[in-house]
């Protein structure tokens, strides 16, 4: 089969489609044939050689996927040949065909074509474990959403939307911010001109939010915990702006903050499971109902993944970039 190899730790332009061996399917695995993958920050990390794939996984990157299945492994009961999915994957997604544990599948979410079911998994399982899992993010609450054009702003937007949460979002450009206020975003703070540590208190009578997610790390981790409400919860999912600040911490204990982090990929099988099974019962039905609308920003062919990373890591994009074999 065609994957894309990372040949060497690089640029864009290591990204190579070859010939390699197919998946072998171990018990409690199925194999989809590909019909998309979602691009995902992750895999830019990978291919620049800071963020390996878990011991086991496939060293092609490639987090989510669509497709069809065409071989079950022993033990599985609930998939069959010929159905139409979309996967968590720990790698392997830029490629014709991957193997993927049971766990970690789902059916196509009704009313969704099978290219655009790729743009879910990632962002859904990570929204779903963090903010709402871990930070327990619940009805009438407020809650920032740094990058809120990215492929998890947009999933995160709606989906918090759907359950009754008062949504700020950050984004760099007046157009971005308009793709968010359009997807039901209630405050959107361009971070280039505007103090986002002041529009949060301004809106909020000087409270802040109840919830923050974060991409960017070290640059914001100060001004995060200055935005927090009482009680409020911080989840870190990325560090876009370093790893390393010099932080005040009085205020986690006069305001009784929680500072979390979590990655998906790393995280046990099981845990997987468990992730993948919740969102399915409490995502799904709200995609399935219309309020969560994948948002595809281009779809490219497998061959260009290079072009793919480029366009992420330029950020002018809203929403999801997709590849397909």
């Amino acid at each position: 089969m065609k994957a894309v190899e990372i040949t060497t730790p690089g640029g864009p332009e290591v990204l190579k489609l070859q010939e390699v061996d197919e998946p072998e399917v171990a018990d409690g695995e199925v194999l989809i044939k590909v019909e998309a993958a979602g691009v995902n920050r992750a895999d830019t990390v990978q291919r620049r050689g800071s963020y390996p794939p878990p011991k086991g996984a496939s060293p092609f990157p490639g987090l989510e996927c669509s497709g069809t299945v065409i071989a079950v492994g022993r033990s599985v009961d609930r998939w069959k040949v010929g159905d139409q999915v979309c996967a968590l994957l720990s790698g392997g997604g830029y490629a014709e065909k991957v193997a993927v544990p049971a766990g970690q599948v789902l059916p196509v979410p009704k009313g969704i074509s099978l290219s655009d079911a790729a743009s879910f998994p990632e962002v859904a399982c990570t929204v779903w474990s963090t903010v709402f899992m871990m930070s327990r993010l619940t009805a009438g609450e407020t809650f920032l959403i740094h990058g809120g054009s990215s492929g998890i702003g947009t999933f995160a937007i709606q989906i918090a939307k759907y359950y009754g949460i008062r949504v700020f979002v950050t984004a760099g450009s007046e157009e971005k911010l308009t793709a968010c206020k359009n997807l039901g975003a209630d405050i959107c703070i361009n971070y280039k001109t505007e103090d986002f540590v002041a529009r949060v208190k301004e809106e909020t009578g000087g409270k802040g939010v109840d919830v923050i997610l974060d991409n960017v790390g070290g640059a914001y981790f100060q001004r995060n915990l200055n935005s927090l409400n009482l009680d409020g919860r911080l989840f870190i999912i990325g560090f876009q702006g370093g790893t390393s600040t010099e932080v005040n911490l009085s205020c986690i204990l006069a305001r009784r903050l929680t500072v979390q982090g979590a990655g998906l990929r790393n995280r046990s099988l099981e845990n997987k499971a468990v992730i993948v099974a919740e969102v399915e019962k409490l995502v799904w039905p709200a995609i399935e109902a219309g309020k969560v609308r994948p948002i595809v920003y281009k779809t490219l062919p497998l061959a260009e993944a290079a072009e793919a990373h480029r366009i992420m890591e330029s950020s002018v994009h809203v929403g999801k970039i997709l590849l397909i074999p």
